[in-house]
């Protein structure tokens, strides 16, 4: 007795420092210097602001191929810094870069050097181009993939520093034929007119990578692989502006969203009390528990937080919770059964553990593949989108059995601690598949329609904000400073009155009196009454001018490209799993149906409402993608666990509606758990904020919608219905149970 009062006094000290540890971290973070904490977090340009970088594009007439490739190796480049960053063209011959979380323009430039023009020259083309005359390089920057310094430490050599070499298909060979041809003699590599190194060329190097050895410390080699980079740029580009700018979305965006997130969390855990008692108190402790960590995991890793992050969290949270609903409802079931709480709250988590798991990883996989081959802000989604995943699976499965069996041994043991179970009836969900299947295709024809008309009228099909069709860019020099509040409450409506437009994105030049406005691309008539609007209530600063330029887009094609790629890419590897853990393709195809509904659904809801389709949008569809899998994997699961345990008798049509009602009410709570977060957020938020939530708000809805009426009845009229189905369900179960007995497969 005074041992198991010692056990529980151990572990409730154990839970109370857990959870005071990962509070006082998340508030004041680590060594008394915020490390670790919430205000370490690195915010996007949107949130916070950072650096922006201007360049000139030196060469005249420019191909939009060679700008097009130079943005891109830009994005590539600063993806290292951040995941965040945007890269656009600006003007005719410049290119802007914008860096978030950094307030040290210098210390960007350094890292990202001046971008030039890069050759390889055997001693004759040095020749001609020492004396000005024409050459024919053996390469250029444009042939070199990538470049890395390096340190061989199995070298005992006094220099054991070098720079390997990638380089394109094309460049492999060509640098295959030079090296072949200059065998003895050496390569000159010349960056913005100056030779920055000239290697002697052993031997014939094949296979399209290569090193330079014999650097005398690990800085010269850094130096010599940042200019082979650089210089791999098609376009040289010489830096005219580089100042620190203000957040994108400006101060109200984060204080409404902190509140608004505060106040629904608060909403959700009572929710989860009301709901579930006892395991709604351990729901809360572990969504604590969750945050903080997933807090400290964002801010120790240095990763930069925008709004794609922020939803990549939203849908964290979502499944946090979810796993919790999918517990506490197999302990209520269990309970309702007639079994002891003990003994119900072992079989909830061991009944709980498998659809848990395949939720998560089935997800994880997805944030995997999107980060691997996604950029910008598919990279960021899917980064946060990891972290909460990994989070979400320990707290679920490992912290709240230990806090509920500690509850447990503290004499919370009366059944009715522990909710209350109804028994209600099998709802015959496949008797109305036609009605729901037809509504989701009037719905999806609704959207076509709807963009072809709007195509027809000559407007884009749908709402495509700046980031991905760019436009225009304004900029004052006011005769004062204005804060980002006043910027947001009195300059912006003047903006969008002159202009009669709706998207207006500014810029804050800190410790200046500049701003620039981003918007939709203005004709010349609403410039001039933008610039005679805003300089009538608002005077510029004398002598200064307004300055008007186009913009491109800062999603570039091939980021567009790149997160078609990932999201392809992902849903196969998601199906590919469904697959192997449910041995049924059947399931596989009902879930891509299912997820296909869903985006094309969404994608009404946006083209009927002109909804403005920005660098939210991916991260919002693939938030819809990941909560519906999700979803309908917990009804798969049932099912699967139900005709384990089907015998001949069993009716496939009852079993089907069975398993969506004993899941129904854990996709309710669910649901509303998840929309209390997102409805809160559009009540209180900013515009922008409103446009982010709103389209998650409609896809949850229409993501709990396909998981329930669609995706198990597309399971049955693909062959699930068949009565093979019970009948090999049934001979699976007998093998299993003959091999059990005795070891050997009678």
């Amino acid at each position: 007795m005074k041992y198991n009062l010692t056990k529980k006094i151990s572990y409730s000290i154990i839970i109370l420092v857990l959870l005071v540890g990962l509070s006082l971290t998340a508030i004041f973070g680590m060594n008394g210097k915020g490390y670790g904490s919430a205000k370490d977090i690195n915010l996007g340009l949107d949130l916070a602001g950072g650096v922006s970088i201007t360049y000139e594009i030196k060469e005249d007439n420019p191909s939009s191929q060679d700008i097009e490739d130079t943005i891109y190796k830009l994005e590539k480049r600063i993806e290292g810094r951040s995941t965040e960053s945007q890269v656009y063209k600006e003007g005719e011959n410049r290119i802007t870069v914008e860096i978030p979380g950094v307030t040290d323009a210098n210390e960007i430039l350094t890292e990202l050097g001046t971008p030039g023009s890069l050759e390889f020259l055997d001693y004759t083309g040095y020749t001609a181009w020492s004396q000005g005359e024409d050459y024919t390089p053996l390469l250029t920057g444009s042939d070199v993939k990538t470049a890395q310094a390096y340190t061989d430490t199995s070298s005992k050599d006094s220099t054991p520093y070098g720079v390997s070499l990638t380089f394109t298909d094309e460049g492999g060979d060509k640098f295959a034929e030079a090296t072949a041809n200059n065998i003895g003699s050496r390569i000159y590599i010349v960056y913005d007119g100056s030779v920055v190194s000239y290697p002697t060329v052993n031997q014939a190097i094949t296979g399209g990578n290569a090193s330079i050895t014999g650097m005398e410390t690990f800085d010269a080699a850094d130096n010599l692989a940042t200019y082979i980079r650089i210089g791999s740029i098609p376009l040289t580009l010489n830096e005219v502006s580089s100042n620190i700018v203000g957040a994108q979305l400006g101060h109200d965006a984060i204080h409404t969203s902190l509140i608004a997130a505060a106040i629904g969390f608060a909403l959700l855990c009572v929710f989860m009390i009301a709901i579930y008692r006892v395991p709604g108190v351990v729901a809360t402790l572990s969504l604590i528990i969750y945050t903080t960590l997933v807090l400290f995991l964002v801010s120790v890793y240095d990763l930069t937080l925008t709004l794609p992050g922020i939803a990549g969290i939203i849908l964290g949270i979502g499944m946090a919770v979810d796993a919790n609903v999918i517990i506490y409802t197999r302990i209520r079931e269990e309970i309702a059964a007639g079994k002891s709480v003990e003994n119900s709250i072992l079989a909830g988590y061991d009944k709980a553990t498998s659809a848990i798991v395949d939720g998560n990883v089935t997800t994880l996989i997805a944030a995997i593949v999107l980060y691997i081959f996604g950029t910008g802000p598919v990279k960021g989604f899917a980064t946060t989108l990891a972290v909460g995943n990994i989070v979400s699976i320990f707290t679920a499965l490992v912290i709240t059995k230990v806090i509920m069996k500690l509850l447990y041994n503290f004499g919370l043991t009366k059944p009715s601690m522990y909710g209350k179970t109804t028994h209600r009836r099998t709802y015959d969900i496949l008797s109305i598949k036609k009605w729901t299947i037809t509504v989701s295709i009037v719905l999806i024809v609704i959207g076509f329609i709807t963009m072809g008309v709007q195509s027809a009228l000559g407007n884009r099909a749908l709402n495509f904000s700046l980031e991905f069709v760019g436009g225009s860019t304004t900029s004052f020099t006011f005769d004062k400073e204005y804060s980002q509040s006043e910027i947001e409450n009195d300059i912006i409506p003047v903006i969008r009155d002159a202009a009669g437009i709706t998207e207006v994105q500014q810029q804050k030049v800190q410790n200046s009196t500049k701003v620039s406005f981003k918007t939709t691309d203005l004709s010349l008539e609403q410039r001039e009454a933008v610039e005679e609007a805003v300089t009538a209530k608002f005077p510029i600063e004398d002598g200064s001018i307004v300055e008007t330029d186009t913009i491109s887009s800062s999603v570039s094609s091939t980021m567009k490209k790149n997160a078609i790629l990932s999201v392809i890419l992902a849903t196969i590897a998601m199906l590919i799993y469904i697959f192997a853990r449910f041995r049924d393709i059947k399931f596989a195809l009902a879930a891509v149906m299912a997820l296909l509904q869903d985006v094309l659904v969404v994608i009404t809801f946006y083209a009927v409402f002109r909804v403005p389709v920005g660098n939210t949008f991916i991260a919002c569809m693939l938030t819809i993608v990941g909560y519906s899998i999700n979803g309908t994997i917990i009804i798969f699961d049932r099912i699967r666990e139900m005709l384990r345990s089907a015998n001949s008798k069993t009716n496939i049509t009852e079993l089907v509606n069975s398993a969506i009602t004993s899941t129904l009410t854990r996709n309710i709570n669910t649901t509303i758990t998840t929309l209390i977060m997102l409805v809160m957020l559009y009540i209180l938020g900013v515009t922008s904020v409103k446009e982010f939530s709103l389209p998650l708000i409609v896809g949850i809805i229409v993501g709990f919608y396909s998981s329930v009426f669609l995706t198990s009845s597309f399971w049955y009229m693909l062959g699930g219905k068949n009565r093979g189905v019970i009948d090999e369900a049934v001979n699976k179960r007998k093998k299993a149970e003959s091999i059990g007995k005795d070891g050997a497969q009678v």
